[in-house]
């Protein structure tokens, strides 16, 4: 039996990597450590209805602050991604067949916390021929239909290997809002995303516009990998042309020596620098902080995100 806790097992593609020193975390990047009874609440309910989360999954390190609110980002289709990207620490290998009851217990577990806003995410299911697209929907449909005034926020995979419809299957459950993330500058896909496509990922993007204009869309990048500044601003641009609604940017952390090494821990002044300069190119929503992640303080933004829209329709 695996188990995803060893390192070795978890990451079996990167086992023989060199490792890469992991630099000591400067004061405006360290939280403190989870728990109290909010905290304890909600993984009990994860932990009841079976269900994995990308806080844990991926180590975020804003899961007890989320947590103590009962915000917790779900992750379907399992726990076990196909890609091995080398900044993620979701565990990498061959997953098991989707669960046809997991879109139930989502939603369950969404009416039961009572959340007023959702993120669901997924690893990468490259061995299923729609790449999972209609569990997204699947998912979709269950929480509209067992807590009705939450609203939807998805971050899906890139559906690289599928066929256009799949995109079209996720995009008619009609989620509030679409999220998938370039998480870095093209010329560093290679080495940090080496399964993904930059331009797919951005065509992605922009079809779901064209599919809906009404689903915001979202998008974000990891900061502190070996990007410049020049590369950064071109990434905007292109988000832009694609008609992405809300950018995030955030501190990438090394979850371990084996993965990719942290070139560089970005100020808190260079973050509100990239913020006023989003904001500048047209973005509707911007969240750029060290410890921002695609769906920290998601439900708040969201209610930005819409109001800034009604302000920009007059």
């Amino acid at each position: 039996m695996r188990d995803l806790k060893l390192p070795d097992q978890r990451h079996p593609e990167k086992a023989h990597r060199p490792d890469n020193a992991q630099p000591k975390k400067p004061a405006w990047i360290r939280v403190k450590a989870p728990g109290g009874a909010g905290y304890n609440k909600t993984r009990e309910i994860i932990r009841e209805n079976r269900l994995s989360t990308v806080c844990e999954e991926a180590g975020c390190p804003n899961v007890g602050e989320c947590w103590s609110q009962g915000h917790a980002t779900m992750m379907i289709m399992g726990e076990i991604c196909t890609r091995g990207c080398t900044f993620c620490n979701v565990a990498t290998g061959k997953p098991q067949a989707l669960d046809a009851f997991e879109p139930g217990r989502v939603a369950h577990a969404v009416a039961t916390l009572g959340l007023k806003h959702v993120v669901i995410t997924s690893v990468d299911r490259d061995d299923v021929a729609d790449g999972g697209a209609e569990h997204f929907a699947q998912t979709i449909r269950a929480v509209r239909h067992r807590a009705p005034e939450t609203t939807i926020e998805i971050l899906t995979p890139d559906f690289l290997r599928c066929d256009d419809s799949a995109l079209e299957v996720v995009v008619a459950a009609r989620p509030d809002v679409f999220n998938h993330n370039l998480e870095t500058v093209p010329g560093l896909y290679p080495t940090v995303r080496p399964g993904a496509r930059y331009f797919h990922s951005l065509r992605l993007l922009q079809r779901v516009k064209e599919l809906d204009p009404t689903i915001f869309t979202k998008s974000g990048i990891m900061v502190g990998l070996g990007e410049d500044r020049q590369g950064v601003s071109q990434v905007m641009d292109d988000m832009r042309s694609a008609d992405v609604d809300f950018l995030t940017i955030g501190q990438y952390l090394q979850p371990t020596p084996k993965h990719h090494s942290v070139e560089r821990f970005v100020t808190p002044e260079e973050f509100a620098s990239y913020e006023k300069s989003a904001y500048g190119k047209g973005f509707l929503m911007v969240s750029a902080t060290p410890l921002t992640r695609s769906s920290y303080h998601a439900g708040d933004d969201f209610a930005r995100l819409r109001d800034a829209r009604m302000a920009k329709l007059g």
